[in-house]
């Protein structure tokens, strides 16, 4: 492992009925489980997929817009994941639909982009294997 660049560090108590709060005081959240899942879902509150979701979806932009860079194409582009919690044989697991919508680009770079973005974003190497991920690239 290389040397950490960045620390983020949270602390959570109740479980998914509970909260999470970063160490700096800029999360501070309450928690609820979501319908699907059985629990009642209060307005205001978050549950760990929500905040998956967000940080992936961030994190990807950025890869995107870092291997556009490196190609020499300005985009503009706006990432979504959708982050799934299901059943499975032994338990529970996630999967993830990513769609990625870039403009300043064809179809078919915009797919190519997509492809060195899951390559290079920390959060696509980091479930490499173990979560399946769908892609979606939306090119002008």
């Amino acid at each position: 492992m290389g040397s950490a660049l960045y620390t983020a560090s949270s602390t959570a108590s109740g479980g998914r009925q509970g909260s999470v709060k970063s160490s700096d005081g800029t999360l501070d959240l309450t928690l609820s489980l979501p319908k699907g899942l059985g629990g009642n879902e209060k307005e205001g509150t978050t549950n760990p997929e929500q905040l998956f979701s967000a940080g992936y979806a961030a994190c990807f932009d950025s890869a995107l817009q870092m291997v556009a860079g490196q190609v020499k194409k300005k985009i503009i582009s706006e990432v979504t994941a959708e982050v799934s919690i299901e059943k499975q044989a032994s338990g529970f697991g996630l999967s993830v639909n990513l769609t990625a919508k870039m403009e300043g680009v064809t179809q078919v770079e915009a797919e190519e982009l997509m492809e060195k973005a899951h390559k290079a974003c920390p959060y696509s190497r980091a479930i490499e294997g173990n979560v399946e991920v769908k892609k979606k690239a939306i090119g002008e």
